[in-house]
C-alpha cells in the first residue's frame, strides 16, 4: 500500500510504501511536544514529493537522526535516519491513528 502525506500548508509532499502494523510513540525533548506518532519504513520505500526547498532540519545529540520539517507552517512530517525514515503517521491523509497499536518509546533515557 502506498501512503500519502505532507505538511499543512501542502509544501511539503511524500509518499511511503507499505502497511503500519504499529506506531511509536517517543517522550524525548523533541518527540514529545512535537506529538509524533512514529511509524518507521526503509528509505527506499520512502520518497519526497514535493518541498525539499522548504524543509528545514533539526538535529540533537548524536546528529544521526534529521528532524525535518516545513518553514512555512512548521509541521514536521518525517524523521530521517541512517537508512529509515519515521513518518510521522499523523500527517498521513486518510490514516485513522486509532487503528494500530501505539507502541510508547523511553528516548528521554537515551
Amino acid at each position: 500500500m502506498t501512503w500519502r502525506g505532507g505538511c499543512k500548508c501542502g509544501a511539503v509532499k511524500f509518499e511511503a510504501k507499505g502497511d503500519p502494523a504499529k506506531l511509536m510513540e517517543c517522550n524525548c525533548s523533541i518527540c514529545r511536544p512535537k506529538g509524533y506518532l512514529h511509524w518507521f519504513v526503509p528509505e527506499a520505500d520512502f520518497s519526497l514529493e514535493a518541498g525539499e526547498a522548504q524543509l528545514g532540519t533539526y538535529e540533537f545529540k548524536s546528529h544521526k537522526l534529521k528532524h525535518r520539517f516545513c518553514q512555512t507552517c512548521g509541521v514536521s512530517p518525517f524523521v530521517q535516519g541512517p537508512g529509515t525514515v519515521a513518518v510521522n503517521a499523523r500527517c498521513l491523509e486518510g490514516f485513522d491513528l486509532t487503528s494500530k497499536p501505539i507502541e510508547p518509546f523511553d528516548g528521554a533515557s537515551l
